[in-house]
């Protein structure tokens, strides 16, 4: 997979994804916050005023955000997938968990819809 291919895949709002790879690149964004969350939690243990604090929690927040809007995207080309519109991406943002467990039982649909040819590719 090109780097092209990896920055539409978390960042693009274009195109339709499957079942598969949606479960797959929600938890490896909750794994990355995860991660983040273990070493911020780690140094906060030993040092809560130290500049490897202040930088770990800086690097949170940049994660969870990314996260975040990552999160909206895959979701939005889930719902692309079979057939809803972007704007139902939007409860990704309050229920993110919940439609990561939910959204990958929905069938895609057989063949292009309006939002792409096919599967795990932009539109």
């Amino acid at each position: 997979m090109s780097a092209r291919q990896l920055i539409w895949f978390f960042f693009g709002l274009s195109g339709r994804i499957s079942p598969s790879a949606f479960l797959l690149g929600g938890i490896f964004l909750y794994l990355a916050r995860a991660f983040v969350f273990y070493r911020l939690y780690e140094v906060m243990l030993v040092s809560p005023e130290s500049p490897e604090a202040q930088s770990w929690s800086l690097i949170f927040l940049f994660v969870v955000l990314a996260s975040y809007w990552s999160f909206f995207t895959l979701s939005a080309k889930r719902f692309h997938d079979f057939g809803k519109p972007t704007l139902w991406a939007v409860s990704a943002l309050a229920l993110d968990l919940l439609l990561l467990i939910v959204l990958p039982f929905f069938r895609s649909d057989p063949g292009p819809n309006r939002y792409g040819p096919d599967t795990n590719l932009p539109g």
